[in-house]
């Protein structure tokens, strides 16, 4: 195919098509804010201990039955054991005291054969307390944290072949039909395996709506809109359904009606249909060069301009040569490129676990969850902002290191902080989110500067995989927690001061030209060699931007 934006210049690079195209696409992300993290509030342990039954027992041995234990030093009631029910209704119907006549000490304990009671001080009810996952079961929250990332890795595996045959605005409302319909579904689990079964649906749906329609908007929006839309746009409204999150569970305590609201969010998206466009350049590679045409004048009329009679010509139908595909074998067979392919592994993986975790720790700090999650997704709105502000001006590989210092930095202070000032415990769990939020919109420019135009989608794509092992991992580390809750900081900082290590023994790519054969990335050592008529000047989430020398016009590298 041609160069689809020189025949659709005339359009102009602003105008009320592309502004209405821009804010409509980037409504769609605010809703997989909404659906990614309710996990934070669903799957939240409230306060609890062993359920005591309606039987005759004094007030006294009421309130002694549940043994007290030390946690982190302090004294609280024990969550998953009682002393045994028969010895303690015995002993109250002899008339004796506990702590006086008897030594608490040496009764025997039992488990919670009754079940739980729990606090309603938080949360009126969610999976924990309707199915029981604490104490034996409590791993089955993780677990469940985790499906939700299968999920991711399973619909970024199929959502791009999907939208490469049937289009990107179907596929689009065709995921958030399925992600309105999964989370309904959700909210009528009767059981824990199917609420589990439904989050690997909601996984799938939510990261294909989010991929989709960010290929949608590169392919409508022009040139300069581009850049806003795949720099800052898209992740801006995510963070804005983030951050309208913990208000809607603040407002909905009950975890059922909160699932079936927020499903019918994706409702409001329908309108939608009429307004956003399919993307011409996927009908032109379709051979469906006419209804593309309808879309670019429809476009032409709404910015006020005149199109031309005929706006692709023939040229730009004529078939491309056939070039050779690229595997995953390609890159294993250099030690240089499997050396640099496992760094950028270690690098991806290292960063979603502490993003994820963070994210998914929220309601186990001290103080309001609802207050502390909505905190924990302001601080990346300025993380977004000030990364491309700083992509443009500073060394990648320095920059990438600097933030993955301050994100394992501040989470191996944590625990030298007091219990008594949970509030600057707070202040730099905020301060490491802020880091590796970051470090992850970072992480993907470097990671497609560094590999040549031949491997990119292949590095890329290993690289994703490797980010979905990580956020699959991160429940689990958060569970450690429930041992010692200064283990979760000490592996994810440990981990991620390890990675901004590895991270320096990548080759920087800063002003320096993108490389388009395997052998010019064989020749990085420090240096990265590529074309001479393409350098790099800005990044996006997905792929980086270049300026031709010529022209001097950004574009999307390829």
């Amino acid at each position: 195919m041609g160069d689809y934006d020189e025949a659709t210049a005339f359009l102009g690079q602003t105008g009320p098509y592309f502004w209405t195209t821009f804010f409509l696409l980037n409504t769609v992300f605010v809703s997989t804010g909404f659906n990614g993290l309710y996990i934070v509030f669903v799957g939240a342990a409230p306060k609890h201990h062993c359920l005591i039954p309606d039987v005759n027992l004094t007030d006294e041995w009421r309130n002694a039955i549940i043994p007290f234990t030390k946690v982190d030093g302090k004294e609280v009631k024990n969550q998953c054991s009682r002393y045994k029910l028969d010895v303690v209704r015995n002993l109250s119907a002899e008339g004796y005291i506990p702590g006086r006549d008897v030594n608490l000490t040496s009764l025997e304990k039992e488990s919670c054969l009754d079940g739980w009671s729990y606090s309603k001080e938080i949360y009126q009810s969610n999976i924990v307390t309707e199915w029981d996952l604490v104490c034996d079961n409590q791993w089955k929250v993780p677990f469940a944290s985790s499906t939700l990332f299968v999920g991711y890795l399973l619909g970024s595996l199929i959502s791009g072949q999907l939208s490469d045959r049937f289009g990107r605005k179907k596929v689009v409302f065709i995921s958030l039909a399925a992600q309105c319909a999964s989370v309904l579904l959700q909210s009528f689990s009767y059981s824990w395996r199917m609420f589990c079964i439904m989050f690997l649906f909601v996984g799938a749906s939510q990261i294909s709506i989010y991929i989709s329609a960010f290929v949608l908007g590169t392919e409508v929006l022009s040139k300069t809109m581009r850049v806003i839309f795949t720099t800052l746009g898209a992740f801006l409204f995510y963070c804005i359904g983030y951050m309208t999150l913990p208000w809607i569970a603040y407002g909905i305590r009950e975890w059922r009606t909160l699932l079936a609201v927020l499903s019918m969010t994706s409702v409001v998206y329908i309108p939608l249909w009429w307004f956003i466009p399919e993307s011409p350049r996927w009908l032109i590679t379709q051979g469906r060069v006419e209804e593309a045409e309808v879309i670019v004048r429809d476009a032409a009329r709404k910015n006020k301009v005149e199109a031309p009679l005929v706006i692709f010509k023939e040229f730009e139908l004529q078939a491309m040569p056939q070039s050779r595909s690229y595997t995953m074998l390609d890159i294993l067979k250099s030690k240089n490129i499997r050396c640099i392919t496992l760094m950028c592994l270690l690098l991806w993986m290292a960063i979603n676990i502490g993003y994820f975790g963070l994210s998914l720790n929220t309601s186990n700090l001290s103080g309001n969850p609802f207050m502390n999650c909505f905190l924990s997704a302001t601080t990346e709105v300025p993380a977004y902002v000030v990364s491309t502000w700083l992509l443009r001006k500073c060394p990648r590989r320095a920059l990438l290191s600097s933030f993955l210092v301050i994100g394992g930095g501040v989470l191996l202070l944590i625990q030298f902080i007091p219990d008594s000032f949970h509030y600057v415990a707070l202040a730099l769990e905020m301060t490491g989110k802020f880091g590796f939020t970051m470090a992850f919109s970072m992480v993907y420019i470097y990671t497609a500067e560094i590999y040549p135009t031949v491997l990119r989608n292949v590095g890329m794509g290993m690289c994703s995989s490797a980010a979905r092992i990580g956020s699959i991992t991160a429940p689990y580390v958060i569970y450690l927690g429930t041992y010692n809750k200064v283990l979760p900081y000490i592996l994810m900082g440990s981990l991620t001061i390890a990675s901004s290590v590895v991270n320096l023994f990548l080759p920087e790519t800063f002003n320096r030209d993108l490389p388009e054969t395997v052998e010019q990335m064989q020749e990085c050592q420090g240096l990265c060699s590529g074309s001479k008529n393409k350098k790099y000047v800005e990044g996006s989430g997905n792929a980086p931007i270049q300026r031709d020398a010529k022209s001097d016009v950004q574009t999307l590298a390829p």
